[in-house]
């Protein structure tokens, strides 16, 4: 038998690689309703999000934006009552989960088609929904500009307000955020509410080219929200104070809708 027989050339053997540690277990954090807005001993008080054990598009965490969402859409149910609502980008879909428990029509979450981030979705939904509830709501994979005619089950797939908690650090996907959301509003009537942090302080000014370009677009642009929590990273570079801060803003739409 020759030499050559006898090698192993497996990818391992060929390239070898030192072992993967694995993937860290997934975690649970609790969103507590603020008690101004239960209403009676059977409301809920309480939401428990799991979050995937490590994910490199950050849904293994339940970030400050995500809870001042929620507390702002708990008190306005009158923005979604009845109505649709998309969520994109949802990690954890705390936000979309709010608005379910307070009756919004129906509810779509989304984030990138990954097995994991979604199959955690389903999780979060059926743990925090009653049955009822989750007759109103889905979850689907979506990539942000692409075509959004498959999101909503109807006729007319239109939204009337669209989630976005913390997206807006991905400065190269702000195009595609809005022309994804300029496709799936419904009327002029409909909201973008845009909730975030300035992660990195020094790039602030690129997460504000977010509403430079949704002015541009004719969104109108409007603030609604600051509200200041403990910093998620406390060892992070960059100013505390600002790193702390929630920012949340509203786009409507001034005019037509613009091609893109």
């Amino acid at each position: 038998m020759s030499d050559s027989e006898d090698l192993d050339l497996s990818l391992d053997s060929v390239f070898p690689e030192p072992p993967r540690p694995p993937t860290p277990e997934p975690t649970t954090s609790t969103y507590t309703r603020d008690s101004r807005y239960v209403r009676n001993d059977a409301d809920w008080t309480e939401i428990r999000i799991r979050l995937v054990g490590d994910h490199p598009l950050w849904g293994h965490y339940l970030w400050n934006a995500a809870r001042s969402f929620a507390t702002y859409l708990d008190s306005h149910p009158e923005m979604y009552k009845d109505k649709n609502v998309l969520e994109l980008g949802a990690g954890g879909a705390l936000p979309s989960l709010v608005t379910a428990k307070n009756g919004a029509g129906a509810v779509v979450i989304t984030d990138y088609p990954d097995k994991s981030l979604i199959e955690n979705i389903d999780y979060n939904v059926q743990s925090n929904l009653t049955s009822e509830e989750q007759k109103h709501v889905s979850s689907k994979g979506y990539i942000w500009g692409q075509p959004t005619s498959g999101l909503l089950d109807c006729e007319q797939p239109k939204f009337d307000l669209v989630i976005l908690s913390d997206l807006i650090f991905n400065h190269s996907q702000h195009d595609a955020l809005l022309s994804t959301c300029e496709s799936v509003i419904r009327s002029d009537a409909s909201q973008v509410l845009v909730f975030y942090s300035h992660h990195r302080p020094h790039l602030a000014h690129r997460d504000m080219l977010f509403f430079e370009k949704a002015k541009e677009r004719q969104w109108e642009v409007e603030k609604v929200v600051e509200e200041k929590f403990p910093p998620m990273f406390p060892e992070d570079p960059g100013d505390e104070d600002v790193r702390a801060t929630v920012h949340g803003w509203r786009l409507t739409r001034t005019g037509g809708m613009k091609t893109t």
